[in-house]
């Protein structure tokens, strides 16, 4: 059989097929629940790779992969091609391509820095170029296109898979993941944008959270008084887990079926059920130990409220900032397209109803994982390669940098005042309109929906799923003049580190990265330092 792998290298987790080349057949689907770099965003993995050096970040990413490919099967002989999709700062990491034009924001700061722009145009060349992929002689790299260096190929599948390329009608595509990349249509002209949504979405940075795996919880629903739970299979198809208690965590009915989390699309349902059914109050918890309580002593906390807020508050910061940019309402936006693992199981009516979806979209599609979609497509097809690079040069587009935008900072500021503190929805509207901002509403309630896919990856082909719950990658260090203190142990929130014999090693899956480095902090003598940690394997 001629091999080759398609993996999409996602913020959240990396997720990888095994094709038979001459068929196209899809043989086997490997998966990991975190990115191999230290951080739960992709600003933590830019913070990562310029302060402690690309090398360590793209030796991660390497490792990473190649353990992917020793679980899917794939030896060195007989890897004929690998095609790889994400957003420009995961394939220039696992490029070894630089990336400090993707850190700073407006051409000035560039020319200050003496930062030059990296070309991201398609490419195919030798796998054993790539650092750590020596003995792949065989292989060659297929690299999508990005629009412009901050649009990458993840948002260029987004556009092309979503169909707006070919539509007239104005309409917004958004990915629903750590990363959120958003593009609007309008007048012929495309706009980007990427919100730091945050892991919640991908149920991460949530107390019982998981990135959607067999044995979660991925939807809930009111039964009477009563929730019940629906969890995802070994096949990833949801189905009905128990009926508990909300308040108490009681068992009204046993299933078949156990969980051992709850995922984003859980969690943006839990909060429409429980807002619905007056269990929440934004940002209060109305039950009496103030959790929800759900299967299996799965819980669901104030705190987890006020992180899944902040990621729907960036989401809708976003489209109404594109809208702002393309001088639109918020009300002109009655198509939406949603992609990425969460954008696929979500309930579409429940995110509408909680404004992750424009509140005035009467047709909104999910389309499933589109980066992994388009890394097998170029993977069967050279062809395919090349005209994506045409499409790519002929979008006329307009990237607006969340970051440094007046209108998604007002926007946000609003955002958060209303998930985390409590402003009446009125109010949020009222400063909108203050701001001279896009205006929002109630969702509306005719909304149709295009389910095109029960599952982000549709096929797993005929060996099934294979769910990696290591990445398999961990930075180590000997510290010379350690006391053994073990403080630095003692601090890590995640049990990422472990010390032995005056050794660190620090699980980089588990690792908080940037907005963390308490083990940094921990140490009396200041010796645990992050830029003398190696790459090894775990």
């Amino acid at each position: 059989m001629r091999t080759g792998v398609a993996i999409d290298l996602g913020t959240s987790g990396f997720r990888a097929q095994k094709i038979d080349l001459e068929t196209g057949d899809i043989k086997k689907t490997v998966i990991t629940l975190r990115n191999p770099l230290p951080g739960a965003n992709v600003m933590d993995h830019l913070d990562f790779a310029i302060n402690y050096g690309l090398d360590r970040a793209h030796d991660l990413s390497a490792t990473a992969v190649k353990n992917i490919l020793r679980e899917l099967g794939v030896s060195t002989g007989e890897m004929e091609k690998l095609a790889i999709c994400g957003n420009p700062i995961q394939l220039s990491i696992f490029q070894k391509i630089p990336i400090e034009d993707l850190a700073y924001a407006g051409e000035r700061k560039k020319q200050k820095y003496h930062i030059e722009e990296q070309d991201r145009s398609a490419r195919i060349v030798p796998l054993s170029e790539i650092r750590g992929f020596e003995e792949y002689e065989n292989g060659q790299l297929f690299v999508p296109p990005a629009i412009k260096h901050e649009v990458g190929a993840d948002a260029l599948a987004l556009i092309i898979k979503s169909g707006m390329l070919e539509r007239e009608k104005i309409s917004i595509a958004t990915d629903y993941g750590t990363n959120a990349e958003m593009a609007l249509k309008a007048n012929g002209i495309i706009y980007t944008g990427s919100a730091a949504a945050g892991p919640a979405l991908e149920g991460q940075e949530i107390e019982c959270g998981s990135i959607a795996s067999p044995q979660t919880i991925c939807d809930v629903e009111f039964e009477g008084e009563n929730l019940r739970c629906y969890v995802l299979d070994k096949e990833m198809t949801a189905i009905k887990g128990d009926l508990v208690d909300p308040k108490s965590g009681d068992v009204i009915e046993k299933a078949e079926i156990r969980a051992k989390g709850i995922t984003g699309t859980g969690v943006i349902a839990l909060i429409e059920a429980g807002m619905r059914n007056k269990l929440i109050t934004l940002p209060k918890i109305l039950t009496p130990d103030k959790e929800i309580h759900l299967q299996d002593g799965i819980k669901f906390t104030e705190n987890d409220l006020l992180e899944a807020g902040r990621a729907i508050g960036a989401i809708r910061a976003g489209h109404i900032t594109l809208c702002a940019e393309a001088g639109i309402e918020m009300e002109d936006l009655r198509v939406s397209h949603m992609s990425g693992a969460a954008g696929t199981y979500m309930d579409a009516a429940k995110a509408h109803q909680v404004g992750m979806i424009p509140y005035n979209t009467d047709y909104v599609t999910q389309i499933g994982n589109t980066s992994l979609i388009v890394a097998r497509e170029i993977l069967l097809s050279e062809e395919r390669l090349w005209e994506l690079q045409e499409i790519a040069k002929e979008i006329v587009g307009t990237h607006v940098m969340f970051a440094t935008s007046e209108a998604f900072k007002e926007a946000y500021m609003l955002e958060l005042a209303y998930w985390n503190e409590g402003m009446m929805f009125k109010m949020l509207k009222k400063f909108l309109k203050k701001k001279k901002l896009p205006q929002i509403d109630l969702p509306s309630s005719i909304l149709k929906i295009d389910r095109r896919v029960e599952r982000d990856i549709p096929e797993l082909g005929e060996e099934g799923l294979q769910v990696l719950e290591r990445v398999g990658t961990c930075l180590s260090m000997e510290i010379e003049g350690c006391e053994e203190c073990y403080k630095c142990v003692e601090v890590c929130p995640n049990g990422a580190l472990s010390m032995e014999e005056k050794v660190a090693r620090i699980r980089t899956d588990l690792c908080d990265g940037a907005h963390c480095q308490h083990c940094l902090h921990a140490c009396p003598g200041d010796l645990f330092k992050w830029e003398n940690l190696e790459v090894s394997e775990s």
